[in-house]
């Protein structure tokens, strides 16, 4: 007579995982940066693809590569210049922004308002075609001073629109430090000048410098938009020069996916120098694994209160244990026990 096997004391069947658990088990025994390849490998795979499809003239982006790329050397020198006058403008607006003093913090705050509420490319107008206007109407020296050619109007209004931007980095860098510093300082006899460039500014470029980097990354895509105002040749940067020998050839698209190729290469190397800055800077700040006293041989030393002969704190020298472990419990006693016998004194001693 067979009994089917029901209740609670019956055994079930294993259950058998569904596909998509199976193809999980699976993609966990592969490593991330096997499938990350993997990735990249079918990406590439599609982009080549549609390069083969669209039919492109490898010949004429052969030859009209270097011509393109010869503007990589302006593009560099724009965006070095215009990062350098944004850093000194951002200091300034941090500065005003954190005075208590109603001139300085009204000009920071106009200053960020304005050139963080309009267009980067309004700006370079105004300040290449409107600002020669003015001039014109004050007369004297004033058209010369208030005129600027495209380069330099381009440069200061990337420094002027990106340190507006910048200001804000900057105050949250030196609000990051902490009042304790600050207050040390006072106490010091420092003034308000000697504490900033020696106490708050120091600490505040851990905190600045990346996101700065990454303000830099995005003004070298922006020089683009100097080409609007005209250059010469021998200084027009890249998209300038892809977009006239795109024009001349007929070969826009060609000279657009250069110019994107050598703009991809830059932002990547300055990112790569940007990660290794970042891990510079956070060197001394990563707390690290505090090491046993037992590996590194050094005596410890244990504070302890009482029992002095003027009632002060005295202090233990705690030997090295060999192999990380203390005496167990009976042989803390055996010790303690051999020790009293030790001071105790001998029978029949003098008094």
């Amino acid at each position: 007579m067979t009994m089917e096997a029901t209740g609670a004391g019956a055994t079930r069947p294993p259950l058998r995982p569904g596909r998509r658990e199976r193809m999980e088990l699976v993609s966990a025994r592969i490593p991330f940066w096997a499938k990350l390849t993997v990735v990249w490998i079918c990406i590439f795979l599609v982009l080549g693809g549609l390069f083969a499809v669209a039919d492109f003239d490898a010949a004429w982006m052969k030859d009209q590569f270097a011509f393109i790329a010869r503007g990589l050397t302006w593009t560099v020198i724009i965006s070095a210049l215009a990062i350098i006058l944004a850093c000194f403008l951002a200091l300034l607006g941090a500065l005003g922004r954190l005075s208590r003093n109603s001139i300085a913090y009204g000009i920071a705050g106009f200053y960020t308002s304005f050139f963080r509420g309009t267009p980067l490319i309004v700006q370079m107008f105004l300040l290449y075609l409107g600002l020669p206007q003015i001039g014109i109407a004050l007369g004297g020296p004033w058209l010369n001073i208030l005129s600027f050619d495209a380069l330099t109007a381009g440069v200061l209004a990337l420094g002027l629109n990106y340190g507006a931007y910048m200001t804000e980095i900057f105050r949250a860098g030196i609000v990051s430090v902490g009042h304790g510093q600050g207050e040390a300082a006072d106490a010091l006899g420092m003034t308000y000048r000697q504490k900033t460039r020696r106490i708050i500014l120091p600490q505040a470029l851990r905190v600045i410098i990346p996101p700065t980097g990454n303000e830099f990354i995005a003004m070298m895509k922006d020089s683009a938009l100097v080409s609007f105002l005209g250059t010469t040749v021998a200084r027009m940067e890249i998209f300038r020069r892809a977009q006239l020998v795109g024009k001349a050839s007929f070969r826009n698209l060609e000279s657009l996916i250069i110019a994107a190729m050598i703009y991809w290469a830059l932002t990547s190397v300055f990112q790569y120098f940007q990660g290794r800055l970042e891990k510079r800077m956070s060197k001394g700040y990563v707390r690290g694994a505090a090491t046993p006293a037992a590996k590194t041989g050094v005596p410890t030393f244990i504070p302890t209160t009482g029992g002095g002969g003027g009632g002060g704190a005295g202090m233990i020298q705690m030997p090295e244990l060999e192999g990380g472990a203390g005496p167990g419990p009976d042989e803390a006693a055996a010790r303690s026990e051999a020790a009293e016998h030790e001071h105790e004194p001998e029978p029949g001693a003098g008094t």
